[in-house]
């Protein structure tokens, strides 16, 4: 049995050009070769993740830090459970250890995929896939060093004179991963409008005229999306929109030389 890959495939780019020859490979050998790469995958992440357990208190104690830094001088955080003095630093440092290595993981999904792309679609899927990286890193690190201190002090600077604030370590962590999640995956709006306008589905012309709604659903989905405050929503849905121009932007180029080259 093989795959639906035939040893001959033509260019649709160019259906004058010759035939690409591509090697016809059983199902069985994909998934031999897969399994190779998942090994690799799950054998990076558990050394880096037990690199960084030594570290596990230590990070979160960086984690927090802008936390204890808005609370007052007689409160502290607290850990409501009997094992959440070690959960939390072991999940917190679960979730680093992912994010530390998702470019081997991007780059094993890279080296399965590379054999069946034509060279244009390797040449573009390549920076999208490590673009996508960046700009998720650098969504978490949004939210850790502008985000989350501004969202913090609001909500510690509308605290009731009479409640001394006391957060859980457990539930903390659960609010920066969320926030981290959230500023992570929005982060990847040039890309998304990137691939849209490649495969198709829009045009940049299409989006330009329809940027007044996008603006508006910017603002809608940062309200379900961040705490229910308005500078949580604010500080996600401008980038988001932002996020969005520079990706519309990208798409005009890209536009540009599909014109030129034709």
């Amino acid at each position: 049995m093989t795959t639906s890959l035939s040893p001959q495939l033509q260019n649709p780019s160019n259906p004058t050009e010759e035939p690409i020859q591509l090697e016809a490979m059983p199902i069985t050998k994909h998934l031999m070769v897969l399994r190779q790469h998942l090994f690799k995958i799950v054998g990076i992440f558990i050394v880096i993740f037990f690199c960084l357990l030594p570290f596990a208190n230590k990070t979160y104690s960086t984690l927090s830090e802008p936390l204890r830094a808005q609370l007052p001088l007689n409160s502290t955080m607290i850990a409501t459970d009997v094992t959440a003095t070690f959960m939390a630093p072991f999940k917190l440092n679960f979730f680093i250890a992912l994010m530390l290595a998702m470019p081997f993981v991007i780059y094993q999904i890279w080296a399965f995929l590379k054999p069946a792309l034509y060279e244009k679609e390797k040449n573009l899927a390549f920076p999208l896939l490590f673009g996508s990286i960046f700009l998720f890193y650098s969504g978490i690190a949004f939210a850790y060093f502008v985000a989350l201190p501004s969202i913090l002090h609001f909500f510690m600077s509308v605290s009731p004179d009479t409640v001394a604030p006391m957060t859980d370590i457990n539930s903390y962590l659960a609010f920066c991963l969320k926030l981290f999640l959230v500023f992570g995956v929005t982060f990847e709006i040039p890309i998304i409008t990137l691939v849209l306008i490649l495969i198709g589905f829009v045009t940049t012309k299409t989006l330009a005229e329809k940027r007044r709604f996008i603006i508006v659903g910017c603002f809608f989905i940062a309200m379900f999306m961040t705490p229910p405050d308005a500078i949580s929503m604010i500080m996600l849905a401008v980038p988001m929109w932002l996020l969005f121009e520079i990706g519309l932007l990208l798409g005009k180029i890209l536009e540009q030389r599909k014109t030129a080259e034709i």
